[in-house]
């Protein structure tokens, strides 16, 4: 509903839902092995590609916790807003991208959307002409990490609006 007087209009937003639980105190060790395994899957890749990685693919997940972390995140770290804006329409704004970034964005939807079959030969060839093994196996992942963080932001509805850049999950 909103209200409106000469000067103003005022919004009244539907309540923040609450979170299911606090998991990351509940099960601790599991978090902090999270917290781990996303330290090492970051390793040797550019903070501008992981970022826009796990920007995307919590846009195909419908994490709006992660959405709101990564994007808050990347622009912290110097990211343009259009970019992450198109983001959600990346095949039809391929200008906006390398072709580096186009075939990370490319095998994070084939990684991160598996119902559709197996990640297709050519979305891998075509990131391995891009990546070197090391560099890729990084790059999976990364993929594979922010998709477990998904889950469990999903899940346990983690809320968006609170994090604030340099602060770990």
């Amino acid at each position: 509903m909103t209200t409106t007087n000469d000067t103003a209009t005022t919004a009244r937003y539907v309540p923040e839902q609450p979170a299911r639980m606090q998991w990351a105190q509940l099960a601790p060790e599991v978090y902090k092995a999270m917290v781990r395994l996303d330290t090492a899957a970051r390793q040797g890749l550019d903070r501008t590609l992981y970022e826009l990685v796990k920007i995307r693919a919590s846009q195909i997940n419908h994490c709006a916790f992660c959405i709101d972390m990564h994007s808050k995140d990347a622009l912290a770290g110097g990211e343009s807003v259009e970019r992450i804006v198109q983001l959600g329409a990346w095949d039809e704004s391929r200008h906006f991208y390398t072709e580096k970034e186009l075939a990370a964005l490319e095998l994070t939807e084939a990684v991160t959307v598996l119902t559709d079959g197996f990640v297709p030969d050519e979305v891998y060839e075509k990131a391995a002409k891009h990546f070197d093994e090391a560099e890729l196996a990084q790059l999976i992942s990364a993929i594979a990490v922010i998709n477990a963080w998904n889950r469990f932001g999903v899940t346990f509805r983690m809320a968006p609006g609170h994090h604030e850049p340099g602060r770990h999950k």
